[in-house]
This record gives C-alpha cells, structure tokens and sequence, in this order.
C-alpha cells in the first residue's frame, strides 16, 4: 500500500471499521505525488497507529530520513489533522517517532541504524511539542 488509491481498494474489499491503517508518514511521504494530510484527513477514522517520521527526496526520486519536523512531509498538517480526528473518534491514537539521528551519548554507542534513544527521544519531544501546541490552538 503506497498510495490513497491502495487504501480506498483494501477498505472497499474489507469495510469492516477493524480494519485499519498503521500510517507511516515516512512510507506514503515517499511519494512526491502523496498529499498526507488530506490522506488523514480522509483515513482518520481508520487509522489505528501513526509512525511519524520525515523523509526528504531528491529530483531523482531518492530519498534519505530527515529531522522529524523538516524534510517534505509538512509534519505540523499532519498532526493537526490527528488531533482533529482523536476528538471526532474521542480516543488518543498511538504514535511513534521514529529514525531519530545518533547524536550526543549515542555517537559511542552500537545501535541499529534510526533507532538511537537520544535521538528518538528528541524526535518524540519535538513531536509532542507540535501536538501540544495544536491541541492548545485548537481549545
């Protein structure tokens, strides 16, 4: 599933409200062609889980992890489109930062690429930061 045309085909073959999206900002933010926050805004009620995280691409199509609230997916549309649909739903759906840089500790430490802790834990606090900052628009 890479595109909103994939995920109108599974909800169409399978329209049972379980099932639901695990939507990764990285994967469908890829996709120059991919608007994500009219994607959530037309998905929420089937999105269960968010992953959010950054990409950058190239005019080649390339594309590498950037700092959660930079890179070309416009991470601030997409939460406050999150924060509109837990109201609607009146449920908190669970996310996660992800791809965080190595930085500070973890430079000396043997991680797995995009999972350092300092760096996730930045990406975490910049995120619900952002979230906090809509929902007290929002109010």
């Amino acid at each position: 599933m890479s595109c909103a045309d994939d995920i109108r085909e599974m909800i169409q073959a399978v329209p049972a409200r379980e099932n639901g999206l695990c939507f990764c900002t990285g994967s469908y933010g890829v996709r120059a062609d991919n608007h994500l926050p009219e994607m959530v805004k037309e998905f929420g009620e089937r999105i269960h889980f968010i992953h959010l995280r950054s990409t950058t691409r190239n005019e080649f199509g390339d594309f590498f992890e950037d700092n959660h609230l930079e890179g070309d997916v416009d991470m601030y549309e997409v939460i406050t489109e999150i924060v509109k649909w837990m109201r609607i739903r009146n449920v908190s759906i669970p996310m996660r930062p992800d791809h965080g840089h190595q930085m500070l500790d973890d430079l000396k430490k043997t991680t797995y690429p995009g999972y350092s802790a300092i760096g996730r834990l930045r990406g975490l606090a910049e995120l619900r930061g952002t979230e906090y900052a809509i929902q007290r628009f929002l109010d």
